[in-house]
């Protein structure tokens, strides 16, 4: 069972990897071709305009996730704006009770 489990977790972190939305894109462009050629018409075109479509989404959203913590690494104590500074955890020792 741990080898079919190994396999079922390769194929989803290859499959899914970093970000959900782009292998859902991925599925519904596969599903939109297929129903179209059924239909009979040309449907050729329909993967490589959602690859278009899906790989700048993609980079978008990791290099704006670099940005944000880059920014937040930059400013005083490491914290992004608006955050709550974190509380320093305290043993009962610590306190004296």
């Amino acid at each position: 069972m741990g080898k079919l489990r190994a396999f079922g977790a390769f194929w989803y972190d290859f499959v899914v990897g970093d970000d959900w939305r782009v292998a859902a894109g991925v599925v519904a462009a596969l599903a939109l071709t297929f129903g179209v050629s059924r239909a009979g018409a040309p449907a050729w075109w329909i993967v490589p305009s959602a690859v278009a479509v899906l790989l700048p989404y993609s980079l978008l959203r990791a290099t704006r996730h670099e940005r944000h913590a880059q920014r937040a690494d930059s400013r005083p104590g490491g914290q992004a704006r608006g955050a709550q500074p974190a509380e320093e955890p305290t043993s009962d020792r610590l306190r004296g009770t």
